[in-house]
């Protein structure tokens, strides 16, 4: 069961706290390369905008994210795409074989989750138009869900069933079972917290999509569809349940990801751009030419 997704033109493209992170260029000597370490704390981990290559390597990717030296890279070759797991030298540890676009991609604190979602076509109920799939992959044990359509999901303190439920925007905590992702049905996006170990989610809240779970798994930043149409960021304190706008008043269509634990970072157009996580302050320019950030700490 798939629910339909059309993509837009922003699904195309895809002031810090107290730690230094310092980012890689671009491009870099042979001897440079051969040092490179996903592992390595202190450091932005990024897509470069213009080649796909990941900072630092010689490794193209679609979506690229990493954690505690392991990363995923969604990559597609002659029509088929893959999610390629990588060690922290980059070299391939598994492949996946995937169905679709290359949207999102997460990997767990402690890098053993990996999460991915593509954009597919299809389904009998979407005539025509675009749904998401999302993976799950367990790395120690090589167990792989490749769509989580299934899982039991409750809504309103009630078992949820539809024909269009749709996922994507997995984010993990770090105890490898606790996940937040969106669902998709009947027309409205909701945000659900899920449980890897007994397989079942429910829901939180509506109109929360692509969430991305703070260091500490105490709170989430998430994208919300204000009136016009406009995607903003948002943080969620996940004790209290109350929601802040954060100070970036663009429109943003990323699932975005945690500088440190006071500042998130987001593609906005070709570049990285960071802002406070609690509403105040001011957007700031990260790394240019840049998507798909991590730190890796």
């Amino acid at each position: 069961m798939r629910k339909a997704l059309i993509l837009a033109v922003t699904l195309l493209v895809l002031g810090g706290g107290a730690l230094f992170y310092a980012v890689r260029a671009a491009r870099v000597a042979p001897a440079q390369e051969a040092a490179f370490d996903l592992a390595r704390p202190g450091q932005v981990v990024v897509r470069d905008h213009a080649s796909g290559f990941v900072r630092g390597s010689r490794t193209r990717c679609e979506r690229f994210a990493t954690a505690a030296g392991t990363g995923v890279c969604l990559v597609t070759e002659v029509a088929k795409t893959y999610a390629v797991v990588v060690d922290r030298t980059m070299k391939q540890t598994r492949r996946l074989h995937i169905a679709g676009i290359p949207s999102r991609a997460r990997v767990s604190p402690t890098g053993r989750m990996i999460s991915w979602t593509v954009f597919v076509t299809g389904d009998s109920y979407n005539k025509g138009g675009f749904s998401t799939w999302t993976g799950i992959l367990d790395n120690r044990t090589g167990y792989a869900i490749t769509n989580m359509e299934e899982i039991p999901l409750t809504k309103d303190g009630r078992r949820y069933h539809s024909a269009d439920v749709n996922y994507w925007g997995v984010t993990f905590a770090d105890d490898d079972n606790r996940f937040y992702a969106t669902v998709s049905t009947r027309g409205r996006t909701y945000l659900v917290e899920g449980d890897y170990g007994r397989w079942r989610a429910r829901v939180l809240r509506e109109n929360a999509e692509c969430p991305s779970l703070s260091p500490d798994g105490r709170r989430l930043v998430f994208k919300k569809l204000m009136p016009g149409g406009q995607w903003r960021l948002h943080g969620l304190d996940l004790a209290s349940m109350k929601e802040t706008p954060l100070a970036e008043p663009a429109h943003i269509d990323d699932q975005a990801a945690w500088l440190d634990d006071r500042t998130v970072m987001y593609a906005k157009g070709p570049d990285v751009w960071a802002v406070p996580a609690d509403g105040t302050g001011a957007p700031r320019l990260l790394v240019a030419n840049a998507s798909s950030p991590t730190a890796v700490r």
